[in-house]
């Protein structure tokens, strides 16, 4: 059952197309994140689901309700549909309680009671609901805000950069808490971020968005692992590429021979993440490639190392915090992870996964 259809969905703002011809569904329940740079076109596309302006092309439907198209607009508040801005978007007179009931009419039977409720699935002490927004933590506010948002039972919950204004160790306890509240609540949800391990942890779908084109969408294990393009690897994270050679479903390179699409022949390029990279000093396996370490970064719970090839070629491999690599060390490389095979890119593009 799907909640959100958007069918070739375009917006020009002047010469720019913020967005050109995109094709999303969102699962009924599911959790979808829209991932990409700043004037990608995430924020046009929250705007025009959310009603707030219209698409010069394409259609937005809600189930099977007409919401836009080019004859057809439906108004926000006509929409069902619930908003957490990145602020909040409090009002600042109004008390917590205010803010969280404003949604509900005031004569509704039960108002009192549904307040409570609502500050309850959120997880805010009962001792906030007298006090006016300013006097809450920016993770309260925020609390609030979904608070005020489900309040209306909304088929679809949008979420603009929800958390960016928050540091960092709350601002991923606080995405786990809310994804488990939408859960609970059984909301389909469409999450706009540029942060791409906020979309890859909290999604069930993940779609990736460049210069108002869906470059790919999928499962966050989906794009991350096998992305289809170099600009969806470089921007979901850190990615090296080695040079290879495709013959009849086989690709080969310094680091071994791997499965690839059978109709791919001749040169490739082969994505591989740090994660992927494996190091040692010792190994039974007689294909391991030599290199030295040249460089690492450690974070504590994890270390970057660099390394090179006999080749001359560098890469990086992402280990736990031990042991130590050093610079100087000689070690055995093999790929223990995904590789994505891509055509080599032409001048000026991405190539694309094969």
């Amino acid at each position: 059952m799907t909640t959100l259809t958007l069918q070739g969905l375009s917006k020009r703002y002047g010469e720019v197309a913020a967005l050109d011809g995109v094709d999303l569904t969102v699962a009924a329940g599911s959790r979808t994140a829209i991932v990409g740079p700043s004037g990608s076109g995430k924020s046009t596309l929250l705007r025009l689901v959310a009603g707030f302006e219209p698409p010069d092309r394409g259609r937005i439907l809600l189930g099977d309700q007409l919401l836009a198209d080019e004859h057809h607009f439906a108004p926000a508040h006509r929409r069902g549909i619930g908003v957490v801005a990145q602020d909040g978007a409090l009002f600042p007179h109004l008390t917590v309680a205010e803010n969280i009931g404003f949604g509900l009419g005031r004569s509704e039977p039960g108002r009192n009671g549904a307040i409570l409720a609502l500050a309850e699935m959120v997880d805010l002490d009962i001792r906030m609901l007298p006090r006016k927004p300013d006097q809450l933590s920016g993770g309260q506010q925020q609390r609030v805000a979904l608070a005020r948002a489900l309040a209306r039972k909304p088929r679809l919950m949008l979420l603009d950069e929800p958390f960016s204004a928050l540091d960092a160790g709350l601002r991923e306890r606080l995405r786990e808490e809310v994804a488990a509240i939408l859960r609970a609540a059984g909301t389909s949800t469409l999450l706009v971020t540029h942060d791409q391990s906020e979309a890859l942890s909290l999604a069930d779908t993940v779609a990736v968005l460049n210069a108002g084109r869906l470059e790919q969408t999928g499962t966050p294990e989906e794009v991350y692992e096998r992305p289809r393009t170099h600009w969806v690897a470089s921007f979901l994270g850190d990615a090296d590429v080695l040079p290879g050679t495709a013959r009849d479903g086989v690709a080969e390179c310094e680091l071994g021979r791997f499965a690839v699409a059978s109709e791919l022949q001749g040169a490739v390029e082969l994505v591989v993440r740090p994660e992927s990279v494996a190091i040692g000093h010792r190994s039974t396996r007689d294909a391991d490639a030599q290199a030295v370490v040249v460089g690492r970064s450690f974070y504590g719970h994890d270390q970057l190392v660099e390394l090179e090839l006999a080749s001359g070629l560098r890469l990086r491999s992402r280990r736990l915090g031990f042991p130590a690599w050093h610079q100087g060390d000689h070690v055995r490389v093999w790929i223990d992870g995904p590789v994505t095979a891509l055509d080599p890119p032409a001048q000026g593009a991405g190539g694309t996964a094969r």
